[in-house]
């Protein structure tokens, strides 16, 4: 989507603008010549994770923008003030905020500690609560000001807590903010709204949560950044209250080529978490783009599901996975499975790929590194490569706990599996 250059000279801050999804707002801000306060913790480099806030800024002055990098924790309330009162000095003022930096752990309450709790609250809720506060007396003196919050719809759907309460809390407290303060500004003219992905965003933290080959899967941060430069352009005083779909503000504006955003225009996508249109198993199961729409088509799985799944079919998967097993694939892996599976072929089933050159039958795990529960006609979906290990997560079809890392290299290793299944 081509610039209009009704961004150039505002100054929008924006956190986590390291890298990911924050990056691209401003990178596409600052084609318009924009003003852009890079408000993250990363000022040195990271081990796995790419990019600095210097590293962002020089990206955003080569794309045409002026750029001020901060070291900012937004859970630290002195740090955001110095680095709100930085950017007055060095700009005159604040115009947009774009509260985009987010904490994740996809964890039930046992296994939730509350160091990860507080991580979550303090950076999701309580980071765009502060930062907001921080910048709205500047915001009140802006130029047709805006907050955009990085976060989902209001979904009470319980299947969105049921799996990671406290993640969904600490996320839907970023979109409260947006339901409070969108009624609280109004008459000073302060658009405060939400965008929320259709599909899952290739990020850092999308690679960490759906293993490396999840990509194809993904649509590419460019359209959160578009859907994100709409949003900013509209006036402030008659667009506010919003939750947003990033697909749907697009075509609103007559964007109808949405496969230049897929990493693969020909891949199926991966539904994000808290939008029930990815839930309803009964009438559509597989999530897939065509002409650059989105739709659900049903048939195939359906037919491939009639199958009984009670025939003894896990009890020979495992034996053929057994056959595949060596040393090399228990050093390489590290990790002991346990599958609690529901239905028809209902039972434990463990995978060791930590001791001596690997095991595998019925029964529980000794010790299991990670948990899966899933249905039985879903679970030989998996294996057989029809159902990818991280749609069967962000669709409720498996719950996971224990070591997350530990569970995607077992997507690694059905992927070498396929073939001889």
């Amino acid at each position: 989507m081509l610039n209009t250059g009704k961004l150039a000279g505002r100054v929008i801050f924006i956190t986590g603008a390291s890298r990911g999804i924050g990056k691209e707002i401003a990178l596409k801000a600052a084609r318009d010549g924009a003003r852009i306060v890079v408000a993250a913790k990363t000022a040195d480099p990271h081990p796995t994770l790419p990019g600095t806030i210097y590293t962002a800024a020089k990206e955003i002055e080569a794309a045409g923008g002026q750029a001020l990098p901060c070291v900012v924790d937004v859970r630290d309330e002195s740090a955001v003030q110095g680095a709100v009162q930085d950017v007055v000095r060095q700009f005159g003022g604040i115009d947009v905020v774009v509260n985009n930096a987010s904490a994740i752990s996809l964890t039930g309450t046992l296994e939730t500690s509350m160091k990860k709790y507080d991580l979550m609250h303090n950076i999701n809720t309580r980071g765009t609560y502060l930062v907001s506060k921080c910048c709205l007396p500047y915001l009140k003196k802006g130029q047709n000001p805006h907050i955009l919050n990085i976060s989902p719809p209001l979904n009470m759907n319980p299947r969105w807590f049921r799996d990671h309460v406290a993640y969904t809390m600490a996320k839907y407290g970023m979109s409260m903010c947006v339901l409070g303060m969108a009624q609280e500004f109004k008459a000073d003219g302060i658009a405060v709204n939400a965008l929320w992905p259709r599909t899952a965003i290739i990020t850092a933290a999308m690679k960490m949560l759906g293993g490396q080959s999840v990509d194809v899967q993904c649509r590419k941060p460019e359209i959160m950044a578009d859907a994100a430069y709409v949003m900013l352009t509209r006036d402030s005083r008659s667009y506010t209250g919003h939750f947003a779909i990033d697909d749907e503000v697009l075509r609103d504006v007559g964007v109808t080529d949405l496969a230049q955003y897929a990493v693969d225009p020909k891949a199926t996508l991966l539904p994000d978490f808290f939008l029930d249109e990815a839930l309803d198993d009964s009438v559509k199961d597989t999530f897939v783009q065509q002409g650059g729409q989105l739709k659900f088509d049903g048939g195939k799985e359906k037919a491939e599901a009639a199958a009984p799944a009670g025939d003894g079919k896990i009890a020979k998967l495992f034996g053929t996975i057994e056959g595949f097993l060596s040393e090399e694939i228990v050093q390489n892996t590290n990790a002991v499975y346990q599958f609690e599976v529901s239905g028809d072929d209902a039972g434990q089933w463990f995978l060791d790929l930590k001791n001596g050159s690997g095991s595998c039958g019925r029964g529980p795990a000794s010790s299991p590194d990670a948990t899966f529960k899933m249905s039985s006609d879903d679970f030989l979906k998996m294996f057989a490569g029809k159902l990818k290990p991280a749609a069967a997560f962000m669709t409720g079809k498996m719950k996971l706990s224990g070591d997350m890392g530990k569970a995607m290299k077992l997507d690694k290793l059905m992927g070498k599996l396929k073939s001889k299944l």
